[in-house]
């Protein structure tokens, strides 16, 4: 493996431990199977692709994609809390919703921002190779976002979102207002995917529709192997945990494709990605019953 290929896999991984730290909330605090992201990621690329195409500041077009996955997953709460529609069920319209709405906000499939201003231009030509630039200023909005989820979870309004998801009767009898928690948490969650896809959008140079297939996939792969490989009960740790699995997965599947003697092609991604997901759900049963013997 090159140190370019090395570098991509590190920037991709850490762009999805966005996605990670959004399927994180969602999956383990809220226990809310949400599907929205497949929808919101996509999203996030587009709005942030199309404000850049457009002429505008790119800092801004990252929060506006932002914003708009925070909207997507507002829209799934609603379905499911105002509406009482199944969770998964509720994720998966909106999340079909959202490929139309992708194309409309576009215009087109796919819009290229290759020629474009985007977060990273400044720090080009300070010295440092571009290859090593991009992952340094995903790095940095990961660690900031790491964090700032670290306070809110362990504040008051934190720990209150924490026990919705844990026990929501319980939360409910103590005063709690799961509703409200939900509604944050999920518009917290899907505007961390949408923050990815646009930074996803400007380290890659294009922002497509299909984009979005098989992120849930990637964000619970992440976290799977984040929790398979750095178990942990403190918070801070488990959040650390989505990054270290999503850089771990990406390189991984790197290494699997790059590797002659495996015989792999880029078209066997889902197949390596399926692998990955099963070693790491089995071994931690295996080191259970290790442990038990």
């Amino acid at each position: 493996m090159t140190d370019i290929a090395l570098f991509g896999a590190v920037e991709i991984g850490l762009v999805y431990a966005l996605v990670a730290l959004g399927v994180y909330l969602s999956f383990r605090v809220l226990d809310f199977p949400d599907l929205t992201v497949d929808g919101s990621f996509p999203l996030g690329a587009v709005v942030a692709a199309t404000m850049i195409v457009s002429g505008g500041n790119p800092w801004l077009a990252s929060l506006a994609a932002a914003l708009a996955g925070a909207a997507a997953g507002l829209v799934t709460a609603t379905l499911n809390v105002r509406f009482r529609i199944l969770h998964l069920l509720a994720s998966i319209l909106t999340m079909i919703a959202l490929f139309s709405v992708n194309l409309r906000v576009m215009g087109r499939p796919n819009v290229a921002i290759l020629m474009q201003d985007t977060v990273l231009t400044p720090f080009y030509g300070l010295g440092v190779p571009d290859h090593i630039v991009r992952p340094l200023l995903v790095l940095a909005v990961v660690v900031l976002v790491v964090a700032l989820l670290a306070w809110l979870l362990s504040s008051e309004f934190g720990l209150a979102m924490r026990a919705s998801g844990i026990n929501p009767r319980m939360a409910r009898a103590q005063g709690v207002d799961t509703d409200r928690h939900i509604y944050t948490g999920m518009a917290l969650s899907n505007g961390l995917c949408g923050l990815a896809g646009a930074l996803f959008a400007q380290t890659n140079g294009f922002a497509d529709v299909t984009t979005g297939v098989g992120t849930i996939v990637v964000g619970l792969a992440a976290v799977i192997v984040g929790e398979t490989v750095l178990p942990a009960r403190r918070l801070v740790l488990a959040l650390a945990a989505c990054v270290v699995g999503s850089i771990l997965y990406r390189l991984a599947v790197q290494f699997a494709l790059s590797a002659d003697a495996i015989g792999l092609q880029a078209s066997d991604l889902n197949l390596v990605t399926a692998v990955l997901v099963a070693v790491a759900l089995i071994l931690p049963r295996l080191r259970l019953k290790g442990a038990v013997r």
